[in-house]
């Protein structure tokens, strides 16, 4: 099942949110929610799958998802009233890539742990025990903080680069989407395509950057997969220009099957911490990639868009790159 969030078109109640049930270019809205937060939490306090209790509430007054998209109604797949209780969050060096670059990849981290980069004794690490058999934790993965709510940007929407970047690029991933319980237990709902934005030359510069590159907008959506990632997705992430021909194609892999860690473990690694349990909160978090752009000396130019698309997830995350003005504030004593 596929749902999205987007803004009801009747003029009664403009902007009014709703929640539907997406299949092919049909919306089909839920009678009693006005969002995925709503439906998560009566899922949780039923006692009922979130797939089942969104069928139970389907209507019959459908939509069309392009006619949603064209006049940007679309919104994030979840999201929270209060952006600070969403957590944005990811790991990092836990994709093997493609066949040919997951052999390369072993070769590289074959040798002595002691002649690999950090980067790489952290990935070997992972390949050797991301993997844990019956339910117990593996290795930690590399892992960082982008932000909260606030950052989180819906397909169609702009992902704005801060003029002191010195670059934005694009990360094709999947996030796995989470509501904390009342009793702190943690929910996932399911899953979703990501953008996970970054500065990358400022990353090159010194590893030791990798918080400050990761301090951007991220594109989330549209569409939230319920139920289990499957084992093997493949997808494409496109730039195009601002006539919309595609400047630069890749093909891209996930799932575990292509992963050096289970979804499993990046989120014991994440949840353990009781920060990340606190009731009512929401969470996006991103599972890492092994394709981009930058990778290939590619350039993104403002204007230009970031295209995303993978089958299982229905319509691609679309966002154009634009560059957004910083304000310098020079902080005063009281």
């Amino acid at each position: 099942m596929l749902l999205i969030q987007y803004l009801s078109d009747n003029l009664s109640d403009t902007g009014e949110r709703r929640v539907g049930i997406l299949d092919g270019d049909t919306v089909a809205p839920l009678a009693g929610y006005a969002s995925t937060l709503e439906l998560a939490r009566a899922a949780v306090a039923q006692g009922k799958g979130i797939a089942a209790l969104a069928a139970s509430a389907a209507g019959t007054n459908q939509a069309s998802y392009e006619a949603i998209a064209r006049a940007g109604r679309l919104l994030a797949p979840l999201d929270h009233p209060d952006p600070a209780h969403c957590h944005v969050t990811g790991t990092g060096l836990t994709h093997l890539g493609s066949a040919d670059a997951r052999d390369a990849m072993h070769r590289k981290i074959a040798g002595e742990v002691e002649t690999l980069s950090d980067s790489m004794k952290m990935f070997r690490l992972g390949v050797e025990g991301g993997k844990p058999a019956n339910g117990k934790p593996g290795v930690q993965p590399e892992w960082f903080y982008k932000g909260d709510g606030g950052i989180v940007r819906a397909s169609g929407q702009a992902l704005e680069m801060p003029d002191f970047a010195l670059d934005g690029g694009e990360e094709p991933e999947i996030a796995g989407l989470y509501l904390i319980g009342e009793d702190g237990q943690p929910w996932r709902l399911g899953f979703a395509l990501g953008n996970e934005f970054s500065d990358h030359v400022t990353e090159r510069q010194n590893y030791l950057y990798l918080a400050h590159s990761k301090l951007r907008q991220c594109g989330v959506g549209p569409a939230l997969l319920v139920g289990e990632l499957p084992e093997h997705v493949e997808g494409v992430s496109r730039i195009r220009d601002k006539d919309g021909a595609v400047r630069w194609e890749k093909p891209f892999v996930s799932g575990e099957r292509n992963m050096s860690h289970s979804i499993a473990n990046l989120e014991y690694h994440h949840f353990k911490y009781g920060l990340f349990q606190r009731p009512g909160d929401v969470h996006i978090h991103f599972f890492g990639t092994a394709t981009l752009s930058f990778a290939d000396a590619f350039r993104v130019e403002p204007g230009e868009t970031f295209e995303i698309e993978a089958p299982v997830f229905g319509p691609a995350l679309r966002n154009p790159l634009a560059i957004a003005p910083s304000a310098f504030a020079t902080v005063k004593a009281l």
